[in-house]
């Protein structure tokens, strides 16, 4: 049942315009502007910016856990890569990373992002390469180093811009997976 909740309208708002406009060097009145609501409304759902993008980020992330149940495992990490690095969540990746350093800079309302921010990967993740035949007790060190390697080369995408060299790396990277 999809929630139809004013506080979800206004997060799939918030999501689909951050991921066209960008959001994090936004003030909360000037969101609020671009989405058609009032700052104080915003402040009541999600108490504050940082709450509205903390918000945003779980709720992308959420979604893109999702996505991976639904992927052909023939081809899975790759599909997930391509996703994962598709132009229209740039700016979603990139508010990803912003409020990554400032909670762990303890920049107020951005701490909680924190929580779960590995660990609710390495379920899904350890799901995926069970579809890639590792062993199970192998799959918790491989799950966290292929989201460490996903991460690393997200931020250097956002930062660089170098599609070809990042999907280069990740090709490398996934094919120490397949079966010779």
């Amino acid at each position: 049942m999809i929630d139809a909740s004013p506080r979800a309208k206004l997060l799939d708002a918030a999501i689909e315009h951050i991921a066209h406009h960008g959001g994090a060097d936004r003030s909360l009145r000037a969101l609020a502007a671009d989405l058609g609501t009032s700052h104080r409304m915003l402040i009541y759902h999600f108490g504050s910016k940082e709450g509205l993008l903390t918000a945003v980020a779980r709720e992308v992330e959420a979604r893109q856990r999702a996505a991976l149940d639904g992927l052909d495992p023939a081809d899975a990490g790759r599909a997930f890569w391509r996703r994962l690095t598709d132009e229209g969540l740039r700016a979603n990746e990139k508010l990803f990373f912003q409020l990554y350093g400032q909670a762990l800079g303890g920049t107020p309302g951005t701490t909680e992002f924190l929580d779960g921010v590995v660990e609710d990967w390495l379920g899904p993740v350890e799901a995926l390469l069970a579809r890639y035949g590792v062993p199970e007790a192998d799959r918790p060190a491989h799950a966290r180093l292929g989201l460490a390697v996903a991460r690393g080369l997200l931020l250097d995408l956002v930062t660089t811009g170098d599609r070809e060299a990042v999907d280069a790396a990740m090709e490398q990277f996934l094919a120490r997976y397949e079966k010779p």
